[in-house]
């Protein structure tokens, strides 16, 4: 049998399908929902970020979203029939997600 780096693939989508669910609601209640109310002030926010699981929490929900998009999208064209063209889209979408995690790991290390 033929390897495949499917698998793999698989695994970052349902990896980011799951931190979507999960974390994305907890970022959308402290950016979207705390701060404008006045819950949390933009400092504490501010604070908050620059500890290191929270930027360990920020990637893996950066990343992991990235890919989540990348996969989705991919079958998305390719069941609308772009077949032919998969292998083209595969390098398009996931390396846009590889590049979009690289600067968001390299935004995170800088702040």
């Amino acid at each position: 049998m033929a390897k495949s780096n499917e698998p793999f693939a698989w695994s970052l989508f349902a990896g980011g399908g799951m931190a979507s669910a999960i974390l994305g609601p907890i970022t959308i209640v402290l950016t979207g929902i705390a701060v404008p109310a006045g819950w949390l002030s933009q400092e504490k926010l501010f604070d908050l970020v620059h500890h290191p699981l929270a930027r360990v929490y920020l990637f893996a929900l950066i990343s992991l979203s990235l890919f989540h998009w990348a996969h989705r999208f991919r079958f998305t064209l390719a069941d609308i029939g772009l077949q032919r063209i998969a292998g083209i889209l595969a390098v398009l979408f996931y390396g846009t997600a590889i590049a979009g995690t690289v600067f968001g790991g390299w935004l995170l290390l800088s702040l």
